[in-house]
């Protein structure tokens, strides 16, 4: 069996460097890297296969829960906390295991173990759970549904989001951050700071600028990287 690729997302440094020496003393393990808040983990989720995340409830501005259910094939999930009232919100979203802080090693080891009898279970077959396809946003005092399919790109405009679609816009107040993590990295890509794109919407680009439904729509210097790797997938 290959290794199993590991995600630490923990705000606190003691607590991720504890897990991260435990993940480098088992041989069946790998650290593809930590993460401090949910933000630069979904970050980290579009660059690498993450197979298990070592995720922390109390994260700084979204919690760790919560950013599981806005993951759309999220990976297998090991909760860390210090706090032991959690433990049934996690066992209803199928975590793995729940590890009190301050987490020791044998304790780790049982979690390890139920990790890897769920790889070998199941082999290497892919979940099966159906890919969320819609987003419903607050519109005049109303949720109003928004289909992937129709989405062209999302551009931010300082508290607000800018939402084009194939039929109209919606101006909507919220964040970029949190509408990424609502849409998923399955069909979108975050491009640039301001800017997040439907690849299907996608019909050229090169290293500074994609061009999108007949606009031109710049790469920031930090989604370089991931842009190449994401859209030469799609184009595969």
């Amino acid at each position: 069996m290959r290794k199993i690729n590991c995600l630490i997302v923990e705000d606190e440094p003691l607590a991720a460097e504890i897990i991260q020496g435990y993940i480098t003393e088992i041989p069946s393990l790998h650290l593809a890297g930590i993460a401090t808040d949910a933000i630069y983990a979904m970050e980290m989720l579009q660059r690498e296969k993450i197979d298990v995340i070592f995720l922390d409830i109390h994260l700084p501005k979204i919690k760790g829960l919560d950013f599981i259910k806005t993951l759309n094939h999220p990976p297998k999930v090991i909760l860390t906390t210090a706090y032991r009232e959690y433990a049934l919100d996690g066992y209803e979203l199928n975590v793995v295991d729940y590890l009190l802080k301050p987490v020791s090693f044998n304790r780790f080891m049982q979690a390890v173990n139920k990790l890897t009898h769920l790889y070998v279970e199941v082999g290497a077959k892919e979940e099966t759970q159906p890919a969320k396809t819609y987003i419903f946003v607050n519109i005049n005092k109303k949720k109003v549904k928004i289909e992937f399919n129709k989405i062209i790109y999302v551009e931010s405009r300082k508290e607000y989001v800018y939402i084009v679609t194939r039929e109209q816009n919606y101006l909507i107040k919220m964040s970029l951050n949190e509408l990424e993590l609502q849409l998923g990295n399955e069909f979108f890509l975050r491009i640039h700071r301001s800017f997040i794109v439907s690849k299907q919407m996608v019909t050229a680009y090169n290293a500074t600028e994609i061009e999108i439904q007949g606009q031109l729509l710049p790469i920031g210097r930090n989604y370089k990287e991931i842009v190449a790797k994401r859209m030469g997938e799609a184009l595969h």
